[in-house]
């Protein structure tokens, strides 16, 4: 019998013409799979927060709210790096496991626009250090500042670096995260991380980075992508996936992608459990601006 599975690395359509995941349907397929539990990781924003929750919670649904942030390799005041992006920044994967969790994913998502935001909203490590309170990391997809120093041959340099999150967020909540959509650089990083986690004692999670619902969506989603880029399907340099397998993969399909990594899959279970986030949604939530003594909130 399977032990269940928890899908912790999801992209809605609030991921900017990236993701393709409506939330409405996104839950209802979680649901429809009986997974007890499901993650929003949105692309350096919260845009889709509430609304998830709201859903999620409805359908009987565990919501845990993250989001996949963009972090700067120095200073995120740094403007002079390239626009494409490339070694601009890395992916990192931040879970709310409380309110005081959520409340540091708020500042940092905002800090990322208002003085990170440079091509992406990028946050740098100063700010996940003031703001680790209450959070969950997993190390990310190829994107992440893991995987591209194994991929560099850098092990001692990745050694440095899950040593430096895990003493951040606490070695209970710093997962190192394992992908497989069938790209050879995937599994050698997974089995890498793998070993290493071994060695530091750093548990596991798998995961599949959802952009959208079934295996069948992937071309509507290359649509989406050339909408971001500028491009049309015609063009043969245009920017896509190299796979068609990120979409919300059954726990039957994730085991049978992890058998040898089972306990990644029921570590998406513990994160689970480890995320307990209540928002009170039931009131509206106004900030209060104090009044020179001479006014009044009629006058104001």
């Amino acid at each position: 019998m399977s032990a269940g599975f928890v899908h912790l690395h999801n992209h809605s359509d609030y991921s900017l013409l990236d993701g393709a995941c409506r939330l409405d349907r996104l839950v209802d397929r979680v649901k429809g799979l009986g997974m007890p539990s499901l993650a929003l990781t949105d692309h350096g924003n919260l845009f889709g927060a509430v609304e998830f929750y709201e859903r999620a919670r409805a359908a009987g649904v565990k919501p845990i709210i993250g989001c996949e942030v963009y972090v700067a390799h120095g200073s995120r005041h740094d403007r002079a790096r390239a626009a494409d992006g490339k070694g601009a920044y890395n992916h990192l994967v931040l879970l709310a496991r409380n309110r005081e969790g959520y409340r540091n994913l708020m500042r940092l998502s905002s800090a990322g626009y208002l003085e990170g935001f440079h091509y992406k909203p990028r946050i740098d490590k100063e700010l996940l250090q003031t703001h680790a309170e209450g959070l969950l990391c997993l190390s990310a997809c190829l994107r992440g500042e893991l995987p591209q120093l194994v991929l560099e041959g850098n092990y001692e340099g990745a050694r440095k670096a899950a040593a430096w999150y895990r003493d951040l967020f606490g070695p209970e909540f710093y997962y190192f995260e394992i992908q497989d959509h069938g790209i050879p650089d995937e599994r050698t990083v997974a089995q890498r991380l793998i070993e290493l986690g071994r060695e530091m004692g750093i548990p596991l999670v798998a995961t599949n980075d959802c952009h959208y619902l079934r295996q069948d969506d992937a071309e509507a989603h290359e649509v989406l992508l050339c909408i971001q880029t500028g491009k049309t399907m015609q063009d043969e340099d245009r920017f896509r996936f190299a796979t068609d397998q990120v979409y919300v993969k059954s726990t039957e399909e994730m085991e049978a992608l992890f058998q040898g990594a089972p306990d990644a899959i029921r570590n998406t279970l513990e994160v689970a459990e480890k995320c307990d986030l209540t928002l009170d949604t039931e009131r509206v939530q106004l900030p209060e601006f104090p009044l020179p003594p001479d006014f009044s909130d009629a006058e104001s």
